[in-house]
């Protein structure tokens, strides 16, 4: 596998201009380039994708262990001429003191040949011991080449190459100039993303042809070839038994369009076929079965979001129909009620109970770790364990005059979320919170999302007069009558009492498993359920009369007593002469 790292001394170094530039010299020479990006990000890798025509997936050691890495380099490689991995700030720069997420981590991890950006603005000499010195760090990382970039001019230029290759071994791969036209948009938030701006494929284009007028890509191309070998990659598992596809609508258009390929990748591969639609042109959603709403930048597009009064209204109603969202940040400015900016108020679709108001200063950035609640609306498991979950932030905006009745789904242990406590707002089948999470690093929200979407239109399409509801246990919807008793008894597992006690908001102990383990051992041998007086009888003896007794065994099943709640916990019938 041809590869390579791009990485800088420091941010803004020009990395991801020279990457995108690479990205679009190669194509054009008819290389399938697959492009990569380290760490959490969406516009560098939509300017990735535009440059070279293929999907730019994010490898983030923070997310993702160093088995699911190589995993996902290898499946996503391994159909292309050439993989070109972006870095993120600095080649020794990470959250660990270790540097056990680094950039030269990745390159480790990978095998990866480093190209080494650099911005010479105001050196000469002084550029030779900062070679040496990346060098000498970690005599690991592979330091294949430099690229010069901000080049004051070609006597520059040359003192550079003089100094480098006096004092170093490290080859000059190309000379870049200062040129605005190798500027990228910027604003609030970083680059401007590519499907805001009309002219994108011909910006791409220009700076593809630039970079490959000062950069040596046949040099570039052998150093690629030299990476050593890394595994094949491994064949992909065996599909499962195809469910029942669901249509998940997916807004994607100038304002929302922060989505990662391989949560897209994963939503399908759980049987969800995605149905695009515009929230600033579309008049209302399609027909679908749920919807995902990503990031983006609402606060750029407030007037024409407003003016859209159809499609807000056609998303309001089918939420308090509803249908199940999950929204990701700029998705959760746009269900709130209002979106506040430099004094403008705009209305958003109010489906949640709160207003947003945009800040000059980042008020969430970065990684984050998050606990789900009993709120949370689809749980990976239904272990009594609460689900621990990693992400990330970017957010200028925060709530005002939230409503106190809001649910939430996140406890934050890491980072800032809607209140520096609390992430995650759950409203009748809406999940809408600032994190940005990543099926493929971990989270599995993709699968969970689709089995609950699978599962409530299961719920809307049962027979009229069936009096039938579903309990998610572990992702697959399970068939109760409305009252909670199983249709089908052999559907029961200590899963599906998790599960039903969940969705009765009650935790289950040890007791409460002694009396469901003894209820089912009673049937299985009687072939009916065990009466009170028989329950009494049977704890009495192994609890004692303090708490084996009558109103005990009422304290631990609350709704409807031990007869009723306790069955339905251990998937028994309903005991005659219940109503």
């Amino acid at each position: 596998m041809s590869r390579f790292l791009i990485s800088a001394a420091h941010k803004s170094s020009g990395k991801t201009t020279i990457t995108v530039g690479l990205c679009a010299a190669l194509s054009a020479q008819g290389l399938a380039v697959q492009p990569f990006k380290k760490g959490p990000d969406y516009i560098d890798p939509m300017w990735l994708t535009q440059a070279s025509g293929r999907d730019c997936f994010n490898l983030d050691p923070f997310l993702m262990t160093p088995e699911s890495i190589t995993a996902c380099f290898t499946r996503h490689a391994a159909g292309a001429d050439l993989s070109i991995v972006e870095g993120n700030k600095g080649l020794y720069d990470g959250l660990a003191l270790d540097g056990s997420n680094s950039n030269a981590a990745l390159a480790h991890l990978l095998a990866l040949p480093v190209l080494l950006v650099l911005d010479a603005r105001g050196m000469t000499r002084g550029i030779a011991p900062l070679i040496l010195g990346y060098q000498a760090f970690d005599r690991r990382i592979r330091i294949a080449g430099v690229i010069l970039n901000q080049l004051g001019g070609t006597r520059h230029e040359a003192k550079l190459r003089a100094v480098i290759e006096h004092y170093t071994d490290v080859p000059v791969l190309g000379a870049i100039g200062h040129d605005p036209r190798l500027a990228v948009v910027e604003r609030h938030l970083g680059l401007m993303p590519n499907h805001e701006l009309d002219d994108a494929a011909q910006r791409v284009r220009a700076i593809g042809e630039l970079i490959a007028a000062q950069v040596d890509l046949a040099r570039v191309l052998q150093i690629a070839a030299s990476a050593a070998p890394l595994p094949s990659p491994l064949p992909a598992p065996a599909p499962p038994p195809a469910p029942a596809r669901v249509r998940i609508g997916l807004a994607r258009d100038k304002a929302f369009g922060f989505y990662y390929p391989d949560d897209l990748l994963a939503l399908q591969a759980t049987g969800a076929e995605l149905v695009p639609f515009d929230t600033l042109q579309d008049r209302c959603l399609p027909a679908v079965d749920g919807l995902f709403i990503g990031g983006g930048f609402p606060e750029m597009f407030m007037p024409q979001l407003q003016a859209n009064t159809a499609m807000r209204q056609s998303i309001l109603a089918a939420i308090e129909a509803g249908l199940p969202v999950y929204a990701e940040c700029g998705g959760l400015m746009y269900l709130a009620r209002t979106l506040r900016w430099q004094e403008r108020v705009f209305e958003m679709v109010g489906a949640l109970a709160a207003d947003v108001v945009m800040h000059e200063r980042p008020v969430g950035r970065g990684y984050v770790e998050l606990q789900t609640s009993a709120n949370a609306p689809w749980p990976a498991t239904s272990k009594d364990a609460p689900q621990m979950l990693r992400g990330h932030e970017f957010h200028y905006s925060s709530l005002e005059n939230v409503a106190p009745e809001l649910k939430f789904a996140y406890r934050v242990l890491r980072g800032h979320g809607i209140d520096g406590e609390r992430d995650g707002i759950v409203y009748r089948n809406v999940l809408a919170s600032y994190a940005h999470l990543r099926s493929g690093a971990g989270s599995d929200w993709a699968p969970q999302f689709v089995a609950f979407v699978r599962a409530q239109r299961s719920a809307l399409m049962a027979p009229a007069g069936a009096a039938t509801r579903t309990v998610l246990v572990k992702g697959q919807p399970i068939a109760t009558d409305v009252e909670g008793y199983l249709k089908n008894l052999d559907d029961w597992s200590e899963d599906f009492a998790q599960a039903q006690a969940r969705s009765e908001q009650l935790e289950l102990t040890e007791a409460h498993w002694q009396v469901i383990h003894f209820l089912r051992a009673y049937y299985e041998e009687h072939r009916v359920q065990a009466q009170v007086r028989a329950m009494i009888w049977h704890f009495a003896k192994a609890w004692g009369p303090e708490r084996g007794n009558n109103h005990y065994l009422h304290q631990l099943f609350p709704i409807g007593g031990p007869q009723k709640q306790g069955n339905r916990l251990a998937g028994l019938l309903k005991t005659k002469g219940e109503h």
